[in-house]
Order: structure tokens, then C-alpha cells, then sequence
């Protein structure tokens, strides 16, 4: 049976060799200067020559699933205070320590309210499992082969999305310049709905683990619905928002904040459902508009930087697009023969996606 150990017990903790420098004080170089999550800088001297791992200590990623609070770093660097500085003892391999460490369960260690903080003395105290060296290897080799492959495949899903609007522009053009002669309406012309909801009263703290799905702006991506912390409602809340019910083929399209202009079609599997008011409903007539032809349309490069624009026009600190532009927005209208036949491509390229 693997052993578990402290962490001070198989590392050396070299903590007091940290130098914190002040970004005026800072002097352009080659080095890294490194903090809780990463490098911050490069400067002009190190402190450090090793294979180290670095875990945060103060404002770190806590409590994270996709962003590690612990990282390798080789050579010559700089570290300042808000990193634990760990160096392997003899037999544990720093790359096993390391991925050890990148999502470790601190929720029981940190303290503080805003900034959350790993004290020196509860991360010596933090235990890892220890097995012979060898199969710390064999586990960083799998490791490392399962990342190779994940990212080989993310730049495959890459790829693929290129391919897609690619297709776009070669069947329609820049639906900007509409260097095509493709007929035009405004997208209240084409849609029988365009509306944004609200939250319920009470906020996040009223949401139910299951009941009418909720979405957010956060569950909008380009050309992607990410079911990550999508909310529900209850049926009394949801029967108070059935003005902005959601239908199969609406268009999302985030209309304020950080997120703004992002768009992507509702996923059959998540209706019934709303949408609170950082989110807009658009659904096409479908006689004349592709609702995956709209939404491609939407997140293509320079119509994109149109809606960015918009956001941004009312020269408020919050990007936010209104309604009325919307309504304005101007939208090339090919033939839907020509329309459905692109959505069949999305959809074959949608399966090699899948597989």
C-alpha cells in the first residue's frame, strides 16, 4: 500500500530564499519572476537555479478544477512571496510532485475571506501519496502522454472550427462588405422575437439543484452552449419570466458585460428554459433564416468586431448592446437553399467533432 507523506517530510521548503520586488523596483532581464499563478515578469537577476514545483500561497486558483495551483519550473528564476518554493527530496520525482499538487483539495487549508491564503504551516502538513520512484515515473509518463493527446485533439477541434468558417466566407462572403450582392434586412425584419429576461427575486441564492434551466451569460460561447453551472428555477419562478421562454433554434447572444456579442444556438436537452437578462433571445423565421447560418453569421471575424463595437459605443465602463441595436442590425440573406446547404456541412463537420 502506497505511504502517504507530509509535504515537509519529502521536500525542502526553501520559503526564506523568496524576494518579493515591487514593479518599480523591478529591472528588465532575462529571468522569470514568478508568483502564485505563474510568471509575472522577467527581471534582470534570479535567486533560483533548480527543478522546482511552485505552489501559491496567497491568490492563488483554490478551489479550481481547470486551473492549477501548483507548477513546474526549471533554471534560473526569480520567485517572489506569494509562491511556496518546494524542492523534491531524494526519491520523489518533481514532476510527480508536481501533478500531485496542480489540483490538490485545499478547501479545508486556505483561509482568509477575500484573498484566500495556503499558510507555510498548514502546506507542510499537506500529504501526498509516495510510491517507489518507478511508478512515480510510469504515472508522470501516462500523465503526459494522456496531455499529449488532449491537446493533439484540442488542435484538431481547432482546425475543424476554422474549416467551418471558412466554409462560411467562401459560400457568402464577409457579411459586413457583402461583396456578393446578398439581399439584406434588419434582424427584426427576419426574427418574431428578440428580447432579453431578468433574475428572479432572491438571485443565485433561489436557484434549485433540478427544475426549468436557467441560462446565463456564462453558458454562452461562440457556436458552443456550456452546460458548466447552468441554473434552474423553480416552476413558479420560470411561470414569472415566460415572456423570454426559450424554443428549439433560438440564437443566445450575451448583450452586456465581459461576454458581450458571444452567441450560440439552445441545446434541444436543456428546454424547457429562460434566459436572464445579460441574454438575448433571436428566433428566426425559419421560412427565410438558418438559425446555424445566423449564428455563424454572428461570430464571424469582422461582424464580430461590428457587435463589439456596438457594445462599446455608449462609451459606459460595461459593454452592453441594446435592443433597438439589435433590431438595426443589418443581416445578409442568401437563399435558404443555399443556407440549409451550409448548415449540412456544420453538421457533418459536427460529427467529426463527436468522434
Amino acid at each position: 500500500m502506497t505511504k502517504l507523506v507530509n509535504l515537509e517530510d519529502c521536500c525542502k521548503i526553501l520559503d526564506s530564499q523568496r524576494i518579493p520586488i515591487t514593479a518599480n523596483n523591478r529591472i528588465e532581464g532575462p529571468y522569470p519572476y514568478y508568483g502564485a499563478n505563474g510568471i509575472q515578469d522577467y527581471v534582470a537577476g534570479y535567486i533560483f537555479d533548480d527543478e522546482l514545483v511552485l505552489l501559491a500561497e496567497d491568490g492563488g486558483n483554490f478551489g479550481s478544477k481547470d486551473r492549477p495551483i501548483a507548477y513546474r519550473v526549471s533554471g534560473k528564476c526569480w520567485v517572489n512571496n506569494h509562491a511556496h518554493v518546494l524542492k523534491p527530496k531524494s526519491g520523489l520525482d518533481v514532476d510527480y510532485l508536481c501533478y500531485s499538487l496542480a489540483f490538490y483539495d485545499t478547501s479545508n487549508l486556505v483561509n482568509g475571506a477575500t484573498r484566500k491564503k495556503l499558510t507555510q504551516s498548514a502546506m507542510r502538513k499537506m500529504k501526498i501519496p509516495l510510491p517507489p520512484l518507478n511508478i512515480q515515473i510510469k504515472i508522470v509518463d501516462t500523465i503526459k502522454k494522456v496531455r499529449s493527446i488532449i491537446s493533439f485533439r484540442q488542435s484538431q477541434l481547432d482546425k475543424l472550427d476554422t474549416l467551418v468558417k471558412a466554409r462560411f466566407v467562401e459560400m457568402f462572403g464577409d457579411p459586413c462588405c457583402n461583396q456578393l450582392n446578398w439581399k439584406c434586412k434588419k434582424l427584426n425584419e427576419i426574427t418574431s422575437k428578440i428580447g432579453s429576461g431578468a433574475t428572479p427575486k432572491g438571485g443565485k441564492e433561489s436557484y434549485v439543484v433540478n427544475g426549468v434551466s436557467f441560462v446565463r451569460s456564462l453558458n454562452v460561447y461562440d457556436g458552443n452552449f456550456v452546460y458548466k453551472n447552468l441554473a434552474h428555477l423553480t416552476q413558479v419562478q420560470a411561470s414569472q419570466l415566460q415572456n423570454v421562454t426559450l424554443e428549439k433554434n433560438d440564437v443566445l447572444i450575451n448583450i452586456t458585460g465581459a461576454s458581450v456579442a458571444r452567441s450560440c444556438i439552445v441545446p434541444n436537452d436543456i428546454l424547457p428554459a429562460r434566459v436572464n437578462q445579460h441574454v438575448s433571445i433571436l428566433r428566426p423565421n425559419l421560412e427565410n433564416v438558418n438559425p446555424v447560418f445566423l449564428n455563424q453569421l454572428l461570430i464571424s471575424y469582422n461582424f464580430k468586431n461590428k457587435l463589439l463595437n456596438l457594445g462599446s459605443a455608449g462609451g459606459a465602463t460595461r459593454q452592453a448592446i441594446t435592443k433597438q441595436q439589435l433590431e438595426d442590425l443589418e443581416i445578409i440573406l442568401p437563399p435558404i437553399e443555399l443556407q440549409n446547404q451550409f448548415t449540412s456541412f456544420v453538421q457533418q463537420v459536427d460529427k467529426s467533432k463527436v468522434a
